[in-house]
Protein backbone atom coordinates (compact mmCIF):
# COMPACT_ATOMS: atom_id res chain seq x y z
CA UNK A 1 0.00 0.00 0.00
CA UNK A 2 1.19 3.64 -1.17
CA UNK A 3 -0.02 6.58 0.67
CA UNK A 4 0.58 10.14 -0.46
CA UNK A 5 0.46 12.64 1.73
CA UNK A 6 -0.99 15.47 -0.45
CA UNK A 7 -2.38 18.47 2.23
CA UNK A 8 -0.97 18.38 5.95
CA UNK A 9 -0.38 20.97 8.69
CA UNK A 10 3.22 20.95 7.78
CA UNK A 11 4.98 21.26 4.65
CA UNK A 12 7.85 19.08 2.98
CA UNK A 13 10.28 20.23 0.75
CA UNK A 14 8.83 21.67 -2.19
CA UNK A 15 5.09 21.51 -0.98
CA UNK A 16 2.52 23.61 0.14
CA UNK A 17 1.12 23.10 3.32
CA UNK A 18 -2.03 24.20 5.30
CA UNK A 19 -4.33 23.44 8.50
CA UNK A 20 -6.35 20.16 7.07
CA UNK A 21 -6.01 16.61 5.58
CA UNK A 22 -6.08 15.02 2.25
CA UNK A 23 -3.92 11.69 1.74
CA UNK A 24 -4.00 9.39 -1.47
CA UNK A 25 -3.92 6.02 -1.21
CA UNK A 26 -2.99 3.52 -3.59
CA UNK A 27 -3.74 -0.52 -2.90
CA UNK A 28 -4.48 -3.53 -5.42
CA UNK A 29 -4.85 -0.85 -8.56
CA UNK A 30 -7.09 1.15 -6.73
CA UNK A 31 -6.76 4.67 -5.53
CA UNK A 32 -8.54 6.08 -2.78
CA UNK A 33 -8.53 10.00 -1.70
CA UNK A 34 -9.50 10.45 1.81
CA UNK A 35 -10.41 14.31 2.69
CA UNK A 36 -9.51 16.74 0.34
CA UNK A 37 -7.99 20.06 2.58
CA UNK A 38 -9.09 23.20 2.66
CA UNK A 39 -8.41 24.51 -0.66
CA UNK A 40 -6.53 23.39 -4.26
CA UNK A 41 -3.33 22.68 -1.90
CA UNK A 42 -4.16 18.99 -2.23
CA UNK A 43 -4.43 19.23 -6.09
CA UNK A 44 -1.05 21.59 -6.57
CA UNK A 45 0.76 18.75 -4.32
CA UNK A 46 -0.52 15.73 -6.45
CA UNK A 47 0.69 17.44 -9.32
CA UNK A 48 4.42 18.07 -7.89
CA UNK A 49 4.41 14.22 -7.76
CA UNK A 50 2.78 13.25 -10.72
CA UNK A 51 -0.41 12.62 -10.02
CA UNK A 52 -3.49 13.66 -11.86
CA UNK A 53 -6.32 13.25 -9.71
CA UNK A 54 -9.37 13.64 -12.03
CA UNK A 55 -8.12 11.41 -13.99
CA UNK A 56 -6.61 8.50 -11.37
CA UNK A 57 -9.17 8.91 -8.37
CA UNK A 58 -11.94 5.93 -8.50
CA UNK A 59 -13.53 7.21 -4.96
CA UNK A 60 -13.19 9.98 -2.72
CA UNK A 61 -13.94 9.65 1.01
CA UNK A 62 -14.79 12.36 3.30
CA UNK A 63 -14.04 11.56 6.96
CA UNK A 64 -16.52 14.66 8.29
CA UNK A 65 -18.02 17.13 7.37
CA UNK A 66 -15.36 20.29 8.26
CA UNK A 67 -13.90 22.80 6.46
CA UNK A 68 -10.67 22.23 6.25
CA UNK A 69 -11.60 18.16 5.53
CA UNK A 70 -13.65 18.97 2.44
CA UNK A 71 -13.42 22.15 1.01
CA UNK A 72 -11.00 20.86 -1.59
CA UNK A 73 -14.37 19.21 -2.74
CA UNK A 74 -14.80 22.29 -4.84
CA UNK A 75 -11.90 21.87 -7.26
CA UNK A 76 -12.78 17.70 -8.45
CA UNK A 77 -16.03 16.51 -9.69
CA UNK A 78 -17.58 13.49 -11.50
CA UNK A 79 -16.04 11.13 -8.64
CA UNK A 80 -18.19 8.57 -6.22
CA UNK A 81 -18.00 10.08 -2.84
CA UNK A 82 -18.28 8.34 0.47
CA UNK A 83 -19.63 9.71 3.16
CA UNK A 84 -22.08 9.80 6.38
CA UNK A 85 -25.38 11.80 5.82
CA UNK A 86 -24.77 14.03 8.92
CA UNK A 87 -21.59 15.39 6.96
CA UNK A 88 -23.68 18.73 5.33
CA UNK A 89 -25.11 19.54 8.33
CA UNK A 90 -24.35 23.65 9.29
CA UNK A 91 -22.36 23.93 12.49
CA UNK A 92 -20.46 26.17 14.25
CA UNK A 93 -17.75 27.54 16.84
CA UNK A 94 -19.24 27.66 20.29
CA UNK A 95 -16.36 30.48 20.92
CA UNK A 96 -17.21 33.13 17.63
CA UNK A 97 -19.56 31.46 16.15
CA UNK A 98 -17.77 31.07 13.22
CA UNK A 99 -18.83 28.08 10.56
CA UNK A 100 -16.76 25.19 10.50
CA UNK A 101 -19.13 23.44 8.06
CA UNK A 102 -18.32 22.87 4.37
CA UNK A 103 -18.49 25.24 1.73
CA UNK A 104 -20.96 23.24 -0.63
CA UNK A 105 -24.22 22.40 0.50
CA UNK A 106 -25.53 18.48 -0.13
CA UNK A 107 -27.28 20.24 -3.19
CA UNK A 108 -24.64 21.41 -4.89
CA UNK A 109 -22.34 17.82 -3.81
CA UNK A 110 -25.01 15.99 -5.70
CA UNK A 111 -24.73 18.02 -8.82
CA UNK A 112 -20.72 17.64 -8.46
CA UNK A 113 -20.20 13.90 -7.34
CA UNK A 114 -21.85 10.35 -7.15
CA UNK A 115 -22.71 10.76 -3.36
CA UNK A 116 -23.04 7.47 -0.99
CA UNK A 117 -23.91 8.23 2.18
CA UNK A 118 -23.66 5.61 5.36
CA UNK A 119 -23.52 5.65 9.21
CA UNK A 120 -22.71 1.76 8.66
CA UNK A 121 -19.59 0.71 7.78
CA UNK A 122 -19.02 0.18 4.24
CA UNK A 123 -16.86 -1.76 2.44
CA UNK A 124 -14.62 -0.05 -0.49
CA UNK A 125 -12.58 -3.32 -1.68
CA UNK A 126 -11.55 -6.46 -0.23
CA UNK A 127 -9.27 -5.10 1.90
CA UNK A 128 -10.11 -1.24 2.86
CA UNK A 129 -13.34 -0.28 5.00
CA UNK A 130 -14.87 3.40 5.09
CA UNK A 131 -15.66 2.72 9.20
CA UNK A 132 -19.35 4.82 9.27
CA UNK A 133 -20.37 5.71 12.55
CA UNK A 134 -17.87 5.04 15.18
CA UNK A 135 -19.64 3.67 18.66
CA UNK A 136 -17.71 6.33 21.60
CA UNK A 137 -17.46 3.59 23.91
CA UNK A 138 -14.30 4.77 25.76
CA UNK A 139 -14.54 6.94 29.08
CA UNK A 140 -12.27 9.53 28.50
CA UNK A 141 -12.73 10.54 24.43
CA UNK A 142 -15.77 12.45 22.89
CA UNK A 143 -16.30 13.55 26.25
CA UNK A 144 -16.34 17.81 25.22
CA UNK A 145 -17.16 19.33 22.66
CA UNK A 146 -15.96 23.25 21.55
CA UNK A 147 -18.99 23.39 18.05
CA UNK A 148 -22.85 23.29 17.77
CA UNK A 149 -25.32 23.05 15.14
CA UNK A 150 -27.79 25.46 13.39
CA UNK A 151 -30.15 25.21 16.64
CA UNK A 152 -27.53 25.95 19.06
CA UNK A 153 -27.32 22.61 20.44
CA UNK A 154 -23.24 20.89 21.10
CA UNK A 155 -22.48 18.79 17.94
CA UNK A 156 -20.17 16.08 19.08
CA UNK A 157 -19.56 15.09 15.05
CA UNK A 158 -21.53 12.31 14.51
CA UNK A 159 -20.36 12.05 11.41
CA UNK A 160 -16.63 11.68 12.03
CA UNK A 161 -15.14 8.59 10.82
CA UNK A 162 -12.30 6.90 9.43
CA UNK A 163 -10.60 3.84 7.16
CA UNK A 164 -9.51 0.79 7.89
CA UNK A 165 -7.32 -1.38 5.78
CA UNK A 166 -6.25 -4.64 5.97
CA UNK A 167 -2.74 -5.56 5.00
CA UNK A 168 -0.80 -8.92 5.66
CA UNK A 169 -3.30 -9.56 8.51
CA UNK A 170 -2.21 -6.08 9.95
CA UNK A 171 -4.76 -2.89 10.42
CA UNK A 172 -3.44 0.21 8.89
CA UNK A 173 -5.97 2.89 10.13
CA UNK A 174 -6.45 6.70 8.68
CA UNK A 175 -7.87 9.34 10.57
CA UNK A 176 -9.27 12.68 9.56
CA UNK A 177 -10.11 14.32 12.76
CA UNK A 178 -10.94 11.55 15.65
CA UNK A 179 -13.50 13.90 17.45
CA UNK A 180 -14.92 10.32 18.06
CA UNK A 181 -11.99 9.16 19.75
CA UNK A 182 -9.17 7.67 18.16
CA UNK A 183 -8.94 4.80 20.26
CA UNK A 184 -12.68 4.46 19.68
CA UNK A 185 -11.72 4.24 16.27
CA UNK A 186 -9.42 1.53 16.67
CA UNK A 187 -11.38 -0.74 18.18
CA UNK A 188 -14.45 -0.30 16.04
CA UNK A 189 -11.99 -1.39 13.53
CA UNK A 190 -10.37 -3.95 15.03
CA UNK A 191 -13.94 -5.25 15.79
CA UNK A 192 -15.01 -4.86 11.84
CA UNK A 193 -12.39 -6.30 10.40
CA UNK A 194 -11.87 -9.18 13.08
CA UNK A 195 -7.75 -7.99 12.68
CA UNK A 196 -6.52 -7.27 16.39
CA UNK A 197 -2.86 -6.67 15.36
CA UNK A 198 -2.63 -3.24 14.67
CA UNK A 199 0.42 -2.11 12.23
CA UNK A 200 -0.19 1.78 11.68
CA UNK A 201 -2.37 4.49 12.93
CA UNK A 202 -2.01 7.81 11.30
CA UNK A 203 -3.77 11.13 10.71
CA UNK A 204 -5.55 13.80 13.14
CA UNK A 205 -6.23 12.54 16.84
CA UNK A 206 -7.89 15.84 18.06
CA UNK A 207 -5.89 15.93 20.89
CA UNK A 208 -4.20 19.74 22.38
CA UNK A 209 -2.75 18.93 25.46
CA UNK A 210 -0.59 17.35 27.51
CA UNK A 211 -3.75 15.83 29.28
CA UNK A 212 -5.01 12.87 30.57
CA UNK A 213 -7.02 11.84 27.57
CA UNK A 214 -3.42 12.35 25.96
CA UNK A 215 -1.93 10.29 28.58
CA UNK A 216 -4.83 7.22 28.37
CA UNK A 217 -4.05 7.80 24.77
CA UNK A 218 -0.29 7.08 24.91
CA UNK A 219 -1.39 4.56 27.63
CA UNK A 220 -3.39 2.72 24.78
CA UNK A 221 -1.23 2.15 21.94
CA UNK A 222 1.78 1.30 24.50
CA UNK A 223 -0.07 -1.55 24.98
CA UNK A 224 -1.36 -2.26 21.24
CA UNK A 225 2.08 -2.19 20.28
CA UNK A 226 1.41 0.26 16.97
CA UNK A 227 4.39 0.13 14.55
CA UNK A 228 3.80 3.04 12.33
CA UNK A 229 1.92 5.63 14.78
CA UNK A 230 1.61 9.17 13.27
CA UNK A 231 -0.35 11.77 15.03
CA UNK A 232 -0.50 14.77 12.70
CA UNK A 233 -3.01 17.63 11.61
CA UNK A 234 -5.64 18.85 14.50
CA UNK A 235 -2.91 17.05 17.20
CA UNK A 236 -1.26 20.32 18.55
CA UNK A 237 2.13 20.34 20.08
CA UNK A 238 1.90 19.62 23.57
CA UNK A 239 -0.09 16.48 22.47
CA UNK A 240 2.77 15.90 19.66
CA UNK A 241 5.71 16.37 22.19
CA UNK A 242 3.98 13.75 24.57
CA UNK A 243 3.44 11.29 21.76
CA UNK A 244 7.46 11.50 20.83
CA UNK A 245 8.79 11.70 24.41
CA UNK A 246 6.96 7.97 25.23
CA UNK A 247 6.57 6.84 21.83
CA UNK A 248 9.30 8.08 19.43
CA UNK A 249 6.26 9.29 16.74
CA UNK A 250 7.64 11.27 13.67
CA UNK A 251 5.83 14.57 11.93
CA UNK A 252 3.84 14.27 9.20
CA UNK A 253 4.22 16.51 6.39
CA UNK A 254 2.79 17.28 2.83
CA UNK A 255 4.59 15.83 -0.25
CA UNK A 256 5.87 12.64 2.19
CA UNK A 257 5.02 8.89 0.20
CA UNK A 258 4.67 6.43 2.80
CA UNK A 259 4.89 2.77 2.25
CA UNK A 260 2.79 0.24 4.10
CA UNK A 261 2.66 -3.41 4.27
Amino acid sequence: MKLSILTENTAGAHFLAEHGISYLIQLDGNNILFDTGATDVFVKNAQQLGIDLQKEVGLIVLSHGHWDHGNGLRYLQSKPLLTHPAAFMKRYRKADGTPVGLALTREQINQKYSLITSTKPYRISGLAYYLGEIPRVTDFEAQRTSFKDEFGNDDFVPDDSALAIVVNQKLIILSGCAHSGICNICEHAKQLTGVQSIDSVIGGFHLKHNDKQTQQTIRYFQKEKVRNLIPSHCTELPALAAFHNHLGTRQLKSGQILHLD
